[in-house]
């Protein structure tokens, strides 16, 4: 009997179609640590895409977390926070592992580098700040970088990061207000301990944090900073580079330091200060490649409101190699800056550009 409507071979399966949202709905609750009912509800309300059911399932999220961390009243007891998080919660789901679809064996050359992010992510400005930290996330997947140097955090922001990248150890260097943080590829890197060093004059609450750790049997000391900001300050900052020069230039020759953060320096204040022996900035090795010069460009990132052109490389990258006999040498085989593509909101990560290196062994 002949049939008056499209043959079967014309319309989609409906086998198909169920078997693909089950799919769907298994791995977004994979990802998110939901339930099968959530999933549906997301997914349906977003036409099954993924990308854009996740990141409204994150933003939610992203909001009740900065809502419970901050006070609701001056009232509210201070909360204690560790320096280091060694254990996530319960509640935690990992935005920065491998998926199954994505996890490939990478080359032994490439699993011998050691790679760094380091970014200041002006946790100050609060303005679309959800996707934004979510945003740092995907760079963190996308990188998956071993080493990260985080500044202008503030407490929701660390909250947010202990919770959805829980693949990486977390260090602070604060409580209140902002600070800095160092962000460790638990797989890779072994944290062995850390200490905050002060700057005694400082009058933005900066200091220096550094973390004691091996990678691949290799002895590292990581060192970040947010140097004191503004052009007036020039004195400060320098007073400060001298502590970080001084405890690069005293570590152990057996040790490898690498230092980066958002230094604020110009030029002319690091020829006044000099560099230790030894000590290389990873832009200059690299060649000066014009593309990674300019990490605070107002030119090009219009996160910051401001009626004038300002390009600077205020972001830093210094490494000094181990100099012992016998013991393996880093050194920097590639740079490249991050974050330059807008987000859904139409702002960028940071107002800062991110700088991503690699290193090898030598």
């Amino acid at each position: 009997m002949a049939s008056n409507g499209a043959s079967d071979s014309d319309k989609p399966s409906v086998s198909n179609v169920e078997r693909s949202r089950s799919r769907l709905c298994d791995e977004f609750a994979s990802l998110t640590g939901s339930d099968s009912g959530v999933a549906q509800c997301y997914l349906a309300e977003h036409e099954w895409e993924m990308e854009r059911a996740l990141n409204s399932f994150f933003e939610a999220d992203l909001e009740k977390v900065f809502e419970d961390d901050i006070p609701n009243s001056e009232t509210s007891p201070p909360k204690k926070k560790q320096k280091v998080e060694e254990k996530p919660s319960a509640d935690c789901i990992d935005l920065t592992g491998d998926s199954p679809a994505s996890t490939r064996k990478p080359s032994d050359e490439d699993d011998n580098k050691l790679s760094l992010i380091s970014w200041n992510v002006d946790g100050l400005d609060t303005d679309n700040l959800g996707e934004r930290a979510r945003g740092l996330c995907s760079f963190l997947v996308l990188y998956t970088p071993d080493v990260v140097f985080l500044q202008e955090l503030i407490p929701p922001y660390v909250q947010y990061l202990k919770k959805r990248a829980v693949s990486y150890l977390i260090i602070e260097g604060g409580e209140d207000g902002y600070f800095t943080g160092m962000m460790l590829k638990k797989t890779r890197v072994r944290f062995l301990e850390s200490e905050i060093v002060s700057y005694p004059t400082t009058q933005m609450m900066r200091n220096l944090l550094v973390a004691q750790v091996t990678f691949k049997d290799q002895k590292l000391c990581l060192m970040t900073s947010h140097l004191e900001s503004c052009k007036g300050q020039a004195e400060e900052r320098m007073k400060q580079l001298r502590v970080v020069t001084h405890r690069m230039r005293e570590a152990p020759d057996d040790v490898t330091v690498l230092f980066g953060g958002d230094t604020n320096l110009r030029d002319a204040e690091v020829a006044k200060v000099g560099l230790p022996s030894g000590v290389c900035d990873v832009w200059e090795r690299l060649g000066k490649q014009e593309h990674c010069r300019y990490t605070w460009d107002t030119k090009a990132n219009n996160n910051k409101k401001v009626p004038y052109i300002s390009r600077c490389r205020f972001d830093r990258v210094y490494l000094r190699p181990a100099a012992k006999d016998g013991v393996p040498r880093l050194a920097p085989d590639h740079m490249a800056l991050v974050g330059l593509e807008k987000l859904d909101c139409g702002r960028y990560t940071s107002d800062h550009w991110g700088i991503y290196c690699s290193f090898s062994s030598a």
